[in-house]
C-alpha cells in the first residue's frame, strides 16, 4: 500500500541523511561517567511481581538530562549535519510511524556522540548538557523497576495520579473487559498490536489485571508521555511554550473597577500563572525555554492531547487488506470500552502530596459552585485545565450573558411601562366598556359549531396584548437591532483579546488542515501535492463523496418538510378542536368564570404551543442521530470540515423546527381569512384562523414563552439530572468488591463521557436562543430577561457537571467559535427585517397610528373611537348555508376584523380605501425602520475596529521580543559554533606539526647513524 511505501520512503530519506557525512573526528574520546541516579528505594518483602507491570521497553527509557548554555549550541550545530532532519521525524510523527521514537533516539546518540568529539579540546571547560547517560542494562532496570513496584497496593492512595513507581504521572487511560464472545480472540489480537505499537512510539504503559479493579472485570491501562515523546509531538503540533516572561504592562483598569471587587475572584484563581512570551516548542532548542522541571513543563492539557494524537494515529494491524489504525475505530468496534484522561483528583478536596495541584477542586470551589452565579468565570484555570476549545465557549456564553444584562433592563423597562399604561388604554377601555365591547356582536370563529359572541368577552386579553403591543414595542425593536450589532462587534474585539492573550494570534486554519480525521487517512488510496505546503498529502477525489452529499441534502431537505408537515398538522389540530373548545364553554355553566380569561382563542394556542413543543423534542432526538451518520459517510478531510458539515445540518434543521410555528403566527395567521361570505380553508376542508380582535401578537407571545421557555428548563434539567442518575447507576453496578481499591482510574470510568460533540450541542443550544432573542423580540420584550436568567444558571450547571459529572475531556485548540459566528451575523441582518414586520403586520401599532393621524375626528382623543373603525360590518343574511351557525339568533348584522366596505355600499366586502392607506403604511414603515437600523449598524461596525488599538500595540511588541530573543539564540549558537571550531582546527595543526617534526627528526636520526 501507499502508506507503507510512504513511510519506506521516509526512512531511507532519514538513513541517507543520517550517513550521508561521516564523522571527521579520527579518534573517539573518552566517555563521561554517567550523572548521578536517583538511588531506588529500599526493597519491601513480597513474593512476585505482575509480568505486565515490567512491560516497558529499554528504548523507552527516559534519560537523565543536565542544563547548561554553551554545550547545547554544539549539538545542534553537528545535529544538523549528520541526523535525520526534523522536518522527516515531523512526517513520521504525524503519518502514525511507531518508530518514530527510535529514529529521535539515534538522533540523540549521534548528537551525543558529535558532543563528545567536539569537547575533545583539553583546554576546554565541562559545560554539557542533554547528554543521554548510557542506557542501563535490561537486567539492571528491570531489578530497578522490581524494587520500584513491589508494595502493597492497598497502601496506595486512591486518587494517586502516578505509575505503581510513584514517578510516572498517568497522562491517559485505556479500558476494556474480555469479551467471551467469537470475536473475543480477534479483539484481544488487536488489543496486543496497538500496545506493542504504542511502546514502539516511546509511550510507556502500566496495566492493572481484572482482579485488581472495583467490579472484577475491567483491565486498564494507564499510559505515560516520556520527555522524548512530549518534546517530539508538542513541535509536531506547534504547541507554544514559555520563553521569558512578559515585560508588557498589564492594561489599564477601567474606572470604577473597585464598585466590581465582590464580582472579582482570587488573583491566584484568575491568573494562575504570570504572563510569558512564548514561541513554538523544538526539541533542539530547549535550553532555550524555561524549563524548571521536565515533568511539569508542558501542562496536563498539553499533555493528552499529545498522547491522544499518538492514540488516534497508532495502527492495529491490516484488515481487509487495509490498514487500520486509531483509538476511535477501537472503541467503535468495543475492542476498548473507554478512552480518557484523569482528573487531577477528586473535586470535593485538594490534591495531597506528592499529587500535583487538583485544579479540579479548585475550579469546583471558584467555578461550579451555584452560590458563585455572580462571580466572573476565571477562564485562564479554564483553559490550562480542559483546553482553548471548551475555555472560548465559556468566555462566549460569559460574555453573551454580560451583554443580555443591558437587553435585559430595556426590555423589562419596556414591559414595565406596558403595566403602567394599561388603565390609560382607550382601546382596551372600548373593549371592556359594556356600552361600546359590549354592544358589539361578532361573527362566529367556526362553521356551523360556533356561535355569535360580544367583543367585551376578550376584555382581559386586549389587556394582557397591551403589555407587549404598545408605543415602546417600536423603541425596543430599534434597540435590540443596535444591540445585536454591539454584541457582535464588542464579541470580535474580546475574541482578538482572547488569541492574544492564550497565545492563539498565529493559529491560522492551515495548522487545522494538517490535522487530517484517521477516518479521512484510512478511506484515502490516492496522494497529490499541497500547494501551500508543497508535501504528499491524502486525496479523495469528489466522485467518492459526491453520492454522500446528494444523500447528505436530499435527507435534510425531506426532514425540513416533515417539520414544516408536522406544522401543519398542529394547525389542522387547532382548527379542529377550537368549535369543540368552543361549543364545550358555550354550553358548560360550570366554566361561566373561566370564560374571562380563558377564551376558546387562548385555549387553542395553549395546547397548541404545547403540542408543538412536544413534536419539536421528539424530532430533534432522531434528526441528531441520522445528521451525525450522514456527516460521518461524507467522509470531511478535517476535525474543522467535519463539525462545519454537521453545523450547517443540524442548524438548518433546528431553524426550521424552532422557529417554523413563530414565523406561521406573526407572518401567516390571520392574514388570508377571507371575510364571512367567502372564507379561506385549508385544504379545502379547515376554515383559516383568525386573529383576536387585539392582533396576533398574543399568541406570538404565548409561542415563544412556551417553547423558549420550555427549552430551556428541558435542557437546563436533561443536563444535570440525566449524567447525575447514570453516573449514580454504573458506580452502583461497579461497587461489587468493596474490599479493592476504588482508584482515580476508576473513579473516571465510572463517570459519564463527555462526547465529541457534546460543545456542538452546547453552542447549537445558545445560537437558537440567540434566535428568540432577536427573531422576535418585538413581540415579547421580556425574552432577553428570560434568556438572562438561564445563561446565569447554564454556567453554573455546564461547569458543575464537567467538573464532577464527567470524565475530563481531551484536550483541543481553537481560536473562534468558528462557523457560529458567521450563523450569529446572518441571523442579526435577519432579526432586524422579521421585528420590523412584526411590527408592521402582527402587531396593532400602524393601524392605531394610520387612524389617529388620517381618521381620527376627536381632537381631544384621538384614538377614541378607534375599535368600532376597525371593525367591518357583514350581512347575516349574506352568510353561505354551510358556514351560519346551527342555532338562529335575532341579529341582523356582526363585526369582522377587516378594512372593507359595508353591505349597503355598491362595492360590498370590497377592501376600503383605509386598507391600502394602512398597507401603504405598514410597508412605509418596514423600508424606513430597515434602513435607519441598517445605517446605524454599519456606522457601529465601521467605528468600532475589529482588534483593540492596545492589542494590536501587545501583539507588535511580543512578535518583536519573540524575535530579538530567537536571533539572540542563534547568534550565540553561531558563536559558539566558530569558536569550537577555531580551537579544533588549532589542535588539529599543532598535532600534525608535532607529529611531523618528531617524523624529521627520526629520519635525521637515522641518516646521522648510517
Amino acid at each position: 500500500m501507499y502508506w507503507e511505501r510512504s513511510k519506506r520512503r521516509y526512512r531511507e530519506r532519514a538513513l541517507k541523511l543520517s550517513v550521508k557525512t561521516p564523522s571527521k573526528w579520527k579518534y573517539r574520546p573518552e566517555r563521561k561517567p554517567p550523572g548521578p541516579t536517583r538511588p531506588a528505594p529500599e526493597e519491601p518483602e513480597a513474593d512476585d511481581v505482575s509480568k505486565e507491570d515490567l512491560l516497558i521497553p529499554s528504548q523507552a527509557l527516559r534519560p537523565t538530562v543536565r542544563f547548561s548554555l554553551q554545550a547545547k549550541f554544539r549539538q545542534s550545530s553537528q545535529r544538523s549535519t549528520v541526523s535525520p532532519s526534523g522536518s522527516v521525524i515531523n512526517e513520521l510523527a504525524k503519518m502514525g510511524d511507531p518508530d518514530v521514537l527510535e529514529m529521535v533516539q539515534q538522533d540523540r546518540r549521534v548528537s551525543k556522540e558529535d558532543h563528545s568529539k567536539a569537547n575533545e579540546d583539553p583546554r576546554s571547560r565541562e559545560s554539557s548538557f542533554l547528554i543521554c547517560q548510557e542506557p542501563r542494562s535490561a537486567k539492571r532496570y528491570n531489578l530497578f523497576l522490581t524494587r520500584r513496584l513491589l508494595f502493597k497496593k492497598d497502601e496506595q492512595s486512591k486518587d494517586s495520579i502516578f505509575f505503581r513507581d510513584g514517578i510516572r504521572k498517568i497522562d491517559f487511560v485505556l479500558s476494556y473487559v474480555d469479551d467471551i464472545k467469537k470475536e473475543a480472540e480477534v479483539k484481544a489480537e488487536r488489543r496486543k498490536q496497538f500496545e506493542q505499537n504504542l511502546r514502539k512510539t516511546g509511550l510507556e504503559l502500566e496495566i492493572e489485571d481484572k482482579m485488581n479493579s472495583e467490579d472484577g472485570r475491567t483491565y486498564f491501562v494507564k499510559i505515560h508521555a516520556p520527555w522524548e515523546v512530549l518534546a517530539t509531538y508538542a513541535e509536531v503540533l506547534g504547541i507554544k511554550m514559555p520563553v521569558k516572561e512578559s515585560d508588557i504592562p498589564p492594561a489599564d483598569k477601567i474606572p470604577f473597577s473597585c464598585m466590581l471587587e465582590p464580582l472579582k475572584l482570587p488573583r491566584e484563581v484568575k491568573h494562575p500563572t504570570p504572563e510569558y512570551f512564548t514561541v513554538p516548542f523544538s526539541r533542539h532548542r530547549q535550553e532555550l525555554f524555561l524549563i524548571k522541571d521536565e515533568s511539569s513543563f508542558f501542562p496536563s492539557s498539553s499533555r493528552n492531547r499529545i498522547v491522544y494524537y499518538i492514540l488516534s494515529r497508532c495502527p492495529f494491524g491490516m484488515e481487509d487488506g487495509k490498514k487500520r489504525f486509531g483509538i476511535e475505530r477501537l472503541l467503535n468496534s468495543h475492542t476498548y470500552s473507554s478512552a480518557f484522561p484523569l482528573h487531577d483528583g477528586q473535586y470535593w478536596k485538594a490534591s495531597e502530596p506528592p499529587n500535583p495541584v487538583n485544579q479540579r477542586n479548585i475550579l469546583h470551589q471558584n467555578w461550579a459552585r451555584f452560590s458563585y452565579f455572580y462571580k466572573e468565570q476565571p477562564f485562564n484555570l479554564i483553559r490550562d485545565y480542559y483546553g482553548e476549545k471548551i475555555g472560548i465557549y465559556f468566555v462566549f456564553l460569559g460574555f453573551y450573558t454580560e451583554m443580555l444584562f443591558f437587553a435585559a433592563v430595556v426590555g423589562l423597562a419596556c414591559f414595565i411601562y406596558g403595566v403602567l399604561t394599561i388603565p390609560n388604554t382607550s382601546s382596551s377601555a372600548e373593549i371592556c366598556d359594556p356600552e361600546i365591547g359590549g354592544q358589539i356582536i361578532m361573527c362566529p370563529l367556526c362553521d356551523e359549531l360556533c356561535d355569535y359572541w360580544r367583543l367585551n368577552s376578550t376584555c382581559l386579553a386586549s389587556k394582557f396584548s397591551h403589555l407587549f403591543d404598545n408605543e415602546s414595542t417600536v423603541f425596543f425593536a430599534i434597540f435590540m437591532g443596535i444591540w445585536v450589532t454591539l454584541f457582535l462587534e464588542f464579541w470580535k474585539q474580546r475574541q482578538a483579546r482572547l488569541e492574544y492573550e492564550w497565545d492563539l494570534v498565529d493559529f491560522e486554519e492551515e495548522q487545522q488542515q494538517l490535522q487530517l480525521r484517521p477516518e479521512f487517512e484510512a478511506m484515502c488510496t490516492k496522494r497529490k501535492m499541497n500547494a501551500v505546503t508543497q508535501e504528499m498529502e491524502p486525496y479523495l477525489p469528489l466522485c467518492s463523496r459526491l453520492p454522500w452529499y446528494i444523500l447528505s441534502g436530499v435527507t435534510v431537505t425531506l426532514w425540513m418538510a416533515l417539520v414544516v408537515a408536522c406544522m401543519v398538522a398542529v394547525i389542522v389540530y387547532r382548527l379542529s378542536v377550537f368549535a369543540t373548545f368552543a361549543s364545550f364553554m358555550e354550553s358548560e355553566a360550570s366554566l361561566k368564570h373561566v370564560k374571562s380569561f380563558l377564551t376558546p382563542q387562548i385555549a387553542t394556542s395553549l395546547t397548541g404551543s404545547c403540542l408543538n413543543f412536544i413534536v419539536i423534542l421528539i424530532l430533534n432526538f432522531f434528526y441528531e442521530k441520522i445528521s451525525a451518520w450522514i456527516t460521518k459517510m461524507e467522509i470531511p478531510r478535517t476535525h474543522q470540515e467535519y463539525e462545519s458539515s454537521l453545523t450547517l445540518k443540524m442548524f438548518l434543521f433546528q431553524f426550521v423546527n424552532y422557529y417554523s410555528s413563530c414565523f406561521y403566527v406573526a407572518f401567516f395567521k390571520g392574514k388570508f381569512v377571507g371575510y364571512p361570505e367567502k372564507y379561506t380553508y385549508l385544504f379545502g376542508v379547515w376554515r383559516s384562523e383568525e386573529c383576536d380582535p387585539a392582533g396576533c401578537l398574543v399568541e406570538l407571545t404565548t409561542q415563544l414563552t412556551i417553547i423558549m421557555t420550555g427549552k430551556q428548563i428541558f435542557g437546563n434539567i436533561k443536563e444535570a439530572i440525566y449524567p447525575l442518575v447514570l453516573n449514580w447507576w454504573r458506580r452502583r453496578k461497579a461497587r461489587t468488591n468493596s474490599e479493592k481499591l476504588y482508584s482515580r482510574w476508576e473513579q473516571d470510568n465510572d463517570l459519564e463521557t463527555f462526547g465529541s460533540l457534546e460543545l456542538f450541542y452546547e453552542y447549537l443550544e445558545t445560537v437558537i436562543q440567540f434566535g428568540f432573542v432577536t427573531l422576535f423580540v418585538a413581540s415579547f420584550p421580556l425574552a432577553p430577561l428570560l434568556a438572562l436568567l438561564n445563561n446565569i444558571i447554564e454556567i453554573r450547571v455546564d461547569a458543575w457537571k464537567l467538573t464532577t459529572q464527567y470524565r475530563r475531556p481531551v484536550a483541543a485548540k481553537a481560536h473562534s467559535i468558528g462557523v457560529w459566528q458567521d450563523i450569529l451575523y446572518g441571523m442579526a441582518v435577519l432579526s432586524v427585517a422579521t421585528n420590523a414586520v412584526i411590527v408592521a403586520f402582527t402587531s396593532d401599532m400602524v393601524p392605531r397610528l394610520v387612524y389617529r393621524y388620517a381618521y381620527s375626528v376627536n381632537e381631544t382623543c384621538p384614538m377614541r373611537g378607534y375599535v368600532n373603525n376597525s371593525l367591518s360590518v357583514f350581512l347575516i343574511a349574506d352568510f353561505p348555508n354551510n358556514t351560519v351557525p346551527s342555532e338562529k339568533r335575532d341579529y341582523n348584522t356582526c363585526r369582522y376584523r377587516d378594512y372593507r366596505n359595508p353591505p349597503d355600499s355598491e362595492d360590498k366586502y370590497v377592501p376600503n380605501i383605509q386598507y391600502w392607506h394602512v398597507l401603504a403604511a405598514k410597508m412605509t414603515f418596514i423600508i424606513t425602520m430597515e434602513h435607519v437600523v441598517f445605517l446605524i449598524k454599519f456606522l457601529l461596525a465601521w467605528m468600532i475596529p475589529d482588534v483593540p488599538k492596545d492589542v494590536l500595540e501587545r501583539v507588535k511588541r511580543e512578535k518583536l521580543m519573540t524575535v530579538k530573543i530567537l536571533h539572540d539564540f542563534e547568534l550565540n549558537k553561531l558563536k559558539e559554533n566558530l569558536r569550537l571550531n577555531s580551537a579544533s582546527s588549532t589542535d588539529f595543526t599543532r598535532h600534525f606539526a608535532i607529529k611531523e617534526n618528531k617524523e624529521n627528526l627520526a629520519e635525521s636520526t637515522t641518516y646521522l647513524t648510517q
